[in-house]
């Protein structure tokens, strides 16, 4: 059945027409002026489009996100390369079937110049099944650095740029390079995929507008995203100036994925309230429809690896790091702390919060230890050195007024350290503190359980036998309700990170809770955390990938639009578009007419505003004053709503909400 949403656009061809092309569509297709830097003209038929005939090859999924799971090193005038193991990017190939073939499409971490790249392109290819996108330096600073992390990152974390001093404001420039950036993304993307078999799994707030570029160029591409990214309330996001460019850009797609539920209620808000778009709930899955096609919004926390973490537990060097620090901090109550240096991570919050512990009760005082990991900061800025400085300042007194021989309250690392370094200091803390004023998901207290569930060579090398193993498979976690993680940790304490007092509070809950309670905290966690790791979550996402692709060939497709308003129109392989002269010449040759018309997306389009204008009443009046028409309106809408709409026109006939009341021409009511 043709969407509501389509009926506007009467300029598509017919089928007949489309026959005498021969199965090509001509458009024309420019960009917006002075956001999108081409001119795109498609003729009589797209050297790149569905078209073309692809040779069958092995299944394959192509992951595109901001950076590759590469380390990049110099070794003199060669580059070196090997796996990030700790990148989810690259973890998620476990959740693919063992047949698939895995290409990845990003950036690297390392600058590479300009006379070495294609043989770099090359080797990773060959070597890693990797395509690097190498962007200009200027563009890239303006891309990430600019527009990502200093305009999007404050701006999707609640924080508006009021003034030059609480964050950048929209810059007109940066966001060209938001945009020419992506393009680079999508050629690269053009440059390997096979549109008929692949699948493209985009990832995250750094390539919003990426999907819209594969779209225009594959109308059937096989399209999936996943903002691991926060998604403001509609009030925040509205503020965007191109707001409605990014919404279409996610539509473009055929699965949408988010953490929480929350952060899909907003989006779908958003699309409601700016684009008109209605919603509905299927079976475990959301359906947006728009112009004939179902964009599918699933809700999946993401998940860690568990073998990585284990394997490393297993090391020799692990237990002999968690030996040296058991003994160092024998005696206290370790407290731990592992974030980026980050405007949204609470830290300075986190830091108060233990001075106003120890201030409360002094018989902690020398006893808890708050360890604070700082990875190192994403970005560059003021906003960046402000925050370090404010917490190492927090860090500075509290230790200048508690600390004692032996003892310091705050022991501040300033990473990156490596994982190994990490998971030994998991193990040896009683309690873990996530305590950001505005995250994604953050899966510190995920790694952390992992960590305290402990291992067989862990608990060998500490000599833990028998009932003492107990003693590892101990955790709290203190997290804050503002983070995607805090739905799926029920046993957590939580807390308000704004609220100091609430927080020292959870941190002497946990200081002095019993052993039992730790215990089952632990065990409700480790197996939530078990059985939906970072497998189970990407098997899940592509699964349902999967299944919102199915349509795709048993349509037919249209691109319409300028620019970054670019959409594809789905229809019925059958689907005719009416002759004007045709329907003119019946309605001269006729002398009794019933005529129904639909409301929502034909006498007004999907949008925000949904009374009629004059100009539709001015219609429906002419319309009604002809004696051998009989005029009526036919929706799902409530009869109070079109009565007071329609008011004006009294020849009018109404049907509300699909035909259950209905209002004659002549005033009957039934």
């Amino acid at each position: 059945m043709l969407s509501r949403s389509c009926l506007g656009l009467l300029n598509l061809v017919s089928v007949d027409d489309y026959q005498t092309l021969g199965g090509r569509v001509p458009r024309l297709v420019t960009t917006a002026a002075g956001d999108v830097p081409e001119l795109y003209i498609d003729g009589m038929e797209n050297p790149g489009s569905d078209d073309a005939v692809s040779p069958a090859r092995r299944e394959r999924r192509i992951v595109v996100a901001n950076q590759l799971p590469i380390r990049a090193f110099r070794e003199g005038r060669k580059w070196r390369f090997e796996w990030d193991r700790d990148s989810l990017v690259l973890q998620l190939k476990d959740g693919f079937p063992s047949d698939v073939e895995v290409l990845y499409v990003g950036s690297l971490k390392a600058e590479i110049e300009g006379c070495k790249q294609e043989e770099v392109a090359q080797l990773l290819l060959e070597k890693f099944r990797c395509v690097p996108t190498f962007i200009p330096s200027e563009i890239h600073n303006k891309f990430y650095h600019g527009f990502c992390k200093h305009y999007l990152w404050p701006l999707f974390h609640y924080m508006l740029p009021m003034s030059p001093s609480q964050g950048a404001r929209f810059d007109r420039e940066q966001w060209k390079a938001y945009v020419l950036a992506n393009r680079i993304f999508a050629e690269k993307v053009t440059e390997i995929i096979n549109p008929d078999e692949d699948y493209v799994w985009v990832h995250d707030y750094h390539l919003m507008i990426l999907p819209t570029f594969l779209r225009k160029r594959f109308h059937r591409v096989k399209l999936g995203f996943f903002l691991h990214n926060t998604f403001p309330s509609s009030e925040i996001y509205r503020t965007l100036p191109v707001r409605e460019d990014i919404l279409r850009a996610f539509l473009n797609c055929d699965l949408i994925g988010f953490h929480t539920f929350d952060y899909a209620r907003h989006f779908l808000s958003c699309c409601s309230r700016m684009l008109g778009l209605d919603y509905e709930s299927k079976r475990g899955y959301i359906g947006l429809d728009y112009y004939g096609r179902t964009v599918t919004v699933k809700i999946l926390p993401a998940g860690i690896h568990m073998g990585l973490l284990e394997s490393v537990l297993s090391l020799p060097q692990t237990a002999l790091r968690v030996k040296e620090l058991k003994k160092e901090y024998e005696g206290k109550v370790v407290i731990l702390g592992v974030d980026d240096m980050d405007l949204f991570k609470g830290i300075s919050l986190k830091f108060l919060a233990l001075g106003k512990l120890l201030e409360v009760d002094e018989s902690l005082r020398g006893r808890v230890v708050l360890v604070q990991i700082l990875n190192a900061a994403r970005s560059r800025g003021k906003d960046i050195q402000d925050v370090k400085n404010e917490s190492e300042a927090i860090a500075r007194e509290i230790n200048e007024k508690y600390s004692q021989p032996g003892y310091q309250p705050i022991v501040y690392i300033n990473g990156p350290i490596s994982t190994q370094e990490k998971a030994a200091y998991y193990a040896v803390s009683e309690c873990c503190v996530v305590n950001a004023v505005r995250d994604g998901m953050n899966l510190v207290p995920y790694e952390y359980t992992v960590c305290r569930q402990g291992s067989f060579a862990l608990d060998k090398a500490l000599g833990v036998e028998g009932e003492d193993k107990k003693t590892l498979k101990q955790s709290v976690i203190i997290v804050s309700e503002f983070i995607g993680c805090s739905p799926s940790l029920s046993g957590a304490i939580r807390v308000n990170p704004w609220n100091i007092d609430e927080v020292a509070e959870a941190m002497n809950s946990a200081v002095t809770m019993s052993e039992a309670e730790k215990h089952l905290r632990h065990e409700k966690h480790y197996k939530y955390i078990s059985s939906h790791d970072v497998a189970y979550w990407a098997r899940s996402f592509d699964q349902d990938l999967d299944r919102a692709c199915r349509e795709h060939y048993s349509k037919r497709y249209w691109g319409v639009g300028l620019g970054l308003g670019f959409r594809i129109v789905a229809l019925d392989p059958t689907f005719r578009k009416l002759s004007v002269d045709h329907i003119a010449s019946a309605y001269r040759d006729t002398h009794s007419r019933l005529i129904l018309l639909d409301y929502d997306g034909t006498m007004m389009p999907q949008a925000t505003i949904k009374t009629p204008s004059k100009e539709v009443i001015t219609v429906l009046n002419y319309l009604c004053s002809d004696p051998e028409n009989m005029v009526f309106i036919v929706s799902g809408r409530d009869k109070d709503c079109l009565s007071k709409w329609f008011s004006p026109c009294e020849k009018l006939g109404l049907s509300a909400e699909h035909g259950y009341f209905t209002r004659t021409c002549d005033g009957a009511l039934y």
